[in-house]
């Protein structure tokens, strides 16, 4: 299996729209909104997640580097969704370990943050065996996580 992150076209941002994680936009934001919000935030880094060519996903990353002054100084996975017909076929996964190749390609990168909303324990569990950890901070909700890239 080979997973890409791609840049989102005039092309394929339709296509990105209509992908459905199959949550109700409990635990993701649809994908319309988080393009819309990159497009007015800009430390976002968003792609497309293809496997084998097809695609599957969305992710979409808080990248400090591409502001002289942001908000804040850590990289932070912003978005991941995979469509829920493409769930549980290791295309999550292998959309995070591309993202964290990404990341630390970025000038300063030690760290890689993340959440997920409370009581997600499938999310937890997905998380830690990627080897995210609490870092005992909650934001609006969720849980925050952190991956040392070193």
């Amino acid at each position: 299996m080979t997973v890409e992150l791609r840049e989102i076209t005039r092309a394929t941002v339709a296509a990105v729209c209509k992908l459905d994680a199959g949550d109700g936009g409990k635990q993701v934001a649809p994908n319309a909104v988080s393009i819309a919000q990159a497009h007015f935030q800009g430390e976002a880094w968003f792609r497309a997640v293809y496997a084998d060519g097809l695609l599957v996903g969305f992710v979409m990353l808080y990248d400090p580097t591409l502001v002289e002054r942001p908000d804040e100084p850590d990289f932070f996975l912003w978005r991941l969704m995979i469509d829920k017909s493409h769930q549980g076929k290791g295309y999550g996964r292998a959309a995070v370990e591309a993202l964290v190749e990404h990341v630390r390609t970025r000038p300063g990168a030690q760290m890689l943050l993340g959440s997920h909303v409370k009581g997600a324990e499938r999310l937890s569990r997905f998380y830690q065996s990627l080897g995210f950890r609490y870092t005992g901070v909650e934001d609006s909700g969720e849980l925050v996580m952190e991956r040392t890239l070193g």
